[in-house]
């Protein structure tokens, strides 16, 4: 309970829809206590106005505790509270009812530009953002020249912000927040914004602070870097908490939520001229609630299901599993294969798909006599969701997830010899 460095309590947050709150000036503050009864009455009248018709809740009832050192991922669709979740904690919105705890010094980056000067140089706002954070200025000189390399400004040290890129803000900005020394590190997605190589750097440079003790809390749409960088993972959906636990179960059923709306199931009305048909695909074993997910590392058999309407006397079958960049991770094809009228199933069992996790798709055809009757995407996707065994650095994270042991064995040498 005393490593508890983030407790967050029954946290809700209304807004009201198409309203901003007025600031109360005395003479309101006086009108209001001397027509305090009236007030109250008319709180009670049933008026349309009333916060519940003209208010919308984005945090409901959201209660979560992190521990120091942890790195907690927060997902979900646009909208559903993650970026009015880390506001809270970083004081910059107040929540309508619940308390959030934050012990400990924080760094946080939510908006390109939060806590910048447009006005002020680069090498300015390095001194002005760290004192908003509390950082002493002794403690910036000391970290001021690794602040600069990492951002990659140094040649623009001296320009007014104003003139920096989007891209050039945000590197800025994460260095100053990353460097000096927060207990707790807020990240919001505004990484997107930066560049392939620079979003593997802020990546290794969060598991390196939480490699050293320190809690990071990081909101990403990226699967991948949730993957790479979370060991618990928080799904939020509608300003409620859906699902909470290990990042692989976590991101696994919501890659499988966001897919699942594409219901490959249903391809279509066959035609009297359609001579064999595709009709749907499931991962026979291991059994799962949902058919298309595969959540560990072992024996996999895979079944598609395929009407022939008119028999079929010299076919040829074949299908590829692509990974989400549509790069091929597997092949095979059938030749002179002979299917009555009928439903068909085509299985394939694998002693297993060390794959790493994320989302894949199947492809499968289906010819006769040279001629094509079918060809189809499977959708829904494969998802992918067993635990990652992979090197923590995002340049060396493959293609393969092999499970595997590692020992260190010492021996002597016999110096006689």
């Amino acid at each position: 309970m005393n490593n508890v460095v983030i407790r967050i309590d029954n946290i809700c947050k209304r807004y009201r829809i198409g309203q901003r709150e007025r600031y109360l000036a005395l003479r309101d503050v006086l009108t209001q206590m001397l027509s305090g009864p009236l007030r109250l009455f008319r709180k009670g009248n049933g008026n349309s106005r009333t916060p519940a018709a003209n208010s919308f809740w984005a945090l409901k009832d959201i209660c979560l505790d992190v521990q120091q050192g942890e790195s907690v991922g927060l997902i979900g669709r646009n909208g559903a509270g993650k970026t009015t979740l880390l506001k809270i904690l970083t004081r910059i919105t107040k929540p309508t009812s619940g308390l959030a705890e934050v012990r400990g010094r924080v760094g946080s980056l939510l908006e390109v530009g939060t806590g910048f000067h447009p006005e002020l140089t680069g090498r300015e706002n390095v001194y002005f953002y760290g004192s908003i954070l509390g950082m002493r200025k002794s403690e910036i000189e000391r970290r001021f020249d690794e602040i600069v390399q990492f951002a990659g400004t140094e040649k623009f040290l001296d320009t007014p912000l104003k003139h920096y890129s989007t891209g050039m803000q945000t590197r800025l900005a994460f260095a100053v927040a990353a460097h000096l020394e927060p207990e707790i590190l807020l990240v919001d997605e505004v990484l997107a914004v930066g560049d392939l190589e620079f979003q593997k750097k802020c990546l290794g440079k969060m598991k390196e602070v939480s490699q050293g003790g320190r809690t990071v809390v990081f909101v990403s749409h990226q699967m991948n870097q949730i993957r790479r960088l979370c060991e618990k993972v928080v799904w939020l959906d509608g300003g409620q908490i859906r699902e909470m636990g290990a990042t692989a179960e976590v991101v696994g059923a919501y890659e499988c939520a966001m897919t699942s709306q594409q219901d490959g199931h249903q391809r279509g009305q066959d035609t009297p001229n359609v001579k064999a048909r595709f009709l749907s695909w499931e991962i026979a074993e291991p059994r799962a609630d949902n058919p298309h997910l595969l959540n560990s590392l072992g024996p996999v058999a895979v079944k598609f299901v395929v009407k022939v309407n008119h028999p079929i006397r010299d076919g040829h079958h074949g299908v590829a599993l692509f990974n989400h960049q549509n790069e091929l991770m597997w092949a095979w094809a059938a030749n002179h294969l002979q299917l009555e009228s009928g439903d068909h199933e085509f299985s394939y069992t694998f002693p297993m798909l060390p794959l790493r996790p994320g989302v894949y798709f199947w492809h499968v055809s289906l010819y006769d006599e040279g001629n094509l009757l079918d060809v189809w995407l499977c959708l829904p996707e494969m998802l992918i969701a067993t635990e990652a065994h992979q090197h923590p650095l995002d340049n060396w994270n493959g293609i393969l997830n092999v499970p595997f042991v590692f020992k260190s064995t010492h021996f002597q040498v016999d110096s006689k010899g």
